[in-house]
């Protein structure tokens, strides 16, 4: 018992030893400017008074000796939109910060602002004052006034009339948001819809998406992380999923960074001047349906950009269709798949006659050793025409189709690389360069049909392949 005691009172008193030790260190006035992980915090976009991601700013003290910071602080004080917390203390404002010698210490930096309208751009500064001079680091966001639409067990989020979106505030979707039956919603210029994790749209049978961007000022959808990180990532929200017999229009649209982009099941859409990329399975899923597309970018979908099954009526004229991916390196990555098949959810397996499958002055490309994967059902009907355009071809049985000789191909070229020039998703480019094989190989009466590229270009001579000339 005794021998208990003592070992209790001997680790009590090396406890307050050590504690008369920490408090007889000195901390100098630093005589060297700190450094820091970072001169500048961009932080991601934020929506009206919704918290954003915490950001980190480690500050570092280079010198031989201990220091005490005089003052750490928001430039802008008690107004600032930003709040930090400095070595685990928040606060905007905070004194005698010490910093032991080659040590660093964290600063966490977010903001939850209120919109001044519909956009605005929130900056304050970090400040650090002491006797080596003031320093300090920027910090800076764009913020956006937003309307949320969020499904709960209460609220089934849904669209039950003719509405009309606009750009004034952007829209953040929680869960699904349905479109009811025989409802138009319309999307304006420059109007962004953002969808949280695991969250989509609907539209219902006889509904109507109209999705009406235009050039320089294109409707955005895509996931609600805008950091630059999220730009390049699938799977940051579900799929805009149609219906039987509803419809979609889409003009000058940028779609992006999903599981599936437009998931189509007996629909008609009509797409021209957009682009679709960035999506874990298809940029396009159309089963039994008829799709147009004119000047449509598509790149980086996991399984295919294009996904056709169960037949239906498509063209595609002047599309740029790559498939170039770091992230999905080991999933197929076809530019378009085409199928008689289709197994639905119960896992029986339908058939449908592919009417037509039209790719005229069109590029369709990737990495892989085949852009192009036709699978037809004995005694289905498989119609396709690939007319004046770039295809990645591996030959039989991989792609489906000969080539040569062959009368549904026409004047198009296997295996000659387009030269993009940047083909990865953080700088996509999917322009040609000057000495592209695409260039000037167009049929001039399919080119009419599309007088303008995707930038309003024109393209009635010498035409290009691809959506841009």
């Amino acid at each position: 018992m005794k021998f208990k005691l003592l070992l209790a009172f001997s680790f009590w008193m090396l406890l307050v030893a050590v504690s008369c030790n920490k408090d007889d260190i000195t901390f100098d006035a630093p005589s060297q400017q700190l450094s820091f992980s970072r001169d500048t915090v961009f932080c991601d976009t934020v929506y009206h008074q919704v918290r954003s991601e915490t950001y980190v700013v480690k500050v570092y003290n280079n010198e031989d000796k201990d220091v005490l910071i005089p003052r750490i602080n928001l430039e802008k004080g008690s107004a600032s939109l930003y709040r930090i917390n400095v070595d685990g203390k928040p606060g905007y404002d905070f004194k005698d910060v010490p910093l032991r010698k080659k040590d660093s210490m964290y600063i966490f930096v977010e903001i939850a602002p209120e919109a001044t309208g519909p956009q605005a751009i929130a900056e304050d500064k970090i400040m650090f004052n002491s006797g080596a001079g003031q320093q300090h680091v920027t910090l800076f966001s764009v913020v956006q006034d937003a309307e949320f639409f969020i499904q709960t067990p209460t609220n089934p989020n849904v669209i039950t009339s003719n509405t009309t979106w606009n750009k004034n505030k952007a829209k953040i979707i929680y869960g699904d948001l349905t479109i009811n039956p025989n409802i138009i919603l319309d999307i304006q210029p420059g109007t962004k819809v953002y969808f949280h994790t695991n969250s989509g749209m609907k539209v219902s049978t006889g509904a109507t998406l109209n999705i009406n961007g235009a050039l320089n000022d294109e409707v955005i959808l895509r996931g609600d992380r805008n950091d630059l990180d999220h730009d390049t990532l699938p799977k940051n929200w579900n799929s805009i999923r149609m219906e039987a017999n509803s419809n979609l229009n889409m003009n000058f649209a940028r779609l992006f960074g999903g599981t599936r982009g437009l998931d189509l099941k007996q629909n008609t859409a009509n797409i021209s001047n957009s682009f679709i990329h960035t999506f874990f399975e298809y940029g396009i899923y159309a089963v039994g349906s008829t799709v147009t597309a004119k000047n449509l970018v598509m790149n980086n979908c996991g399984e295919s950009c294009i996904g056709i099954f169960r037949g239906g009526n498509h063209s595609y004229t002047h599309a740029t269709i790559a498939n170039y991916s770091r992230t999905m390196g080991s999933l197929n990555r076809n530019g378009i798949t085409a199928a008689n098949e289709w197994k639905n959810a119960a896992g029986t397996t339908e058939q449908g006659a592919l009417q037509r499958l039209d790719i005229r002055n069109s590029i369709v490309y990737s990495d892989r050793d085949n852009s192009v994967n036709f699978e037809q059902t004995p005694g289905q009907q498989f119609e396709f025409l690939i007319q004046n355009s770039v295809i990645k071809y591996s030959g039989v049985p991989e792609a489906g189709f000969p080539f040569d000789n062959n009368v549904r191909v026409i004047q198009s070229i296997k295996n000659e690389d387009p030269q993009f020039l940047n083909y990865f998703a953080a700088k996509m480019n999917l322009r040609v360069k000057t000495a592209s094989p695409a260039r000037g190989k167009g049929n001039v009466t399919v080119a009419g049909t599309v007088p303008l590229d995707i930038v309003n270009v024109s393209r009635t001579t010498n035409p290009t392949l691809g959506a841009y000339q």
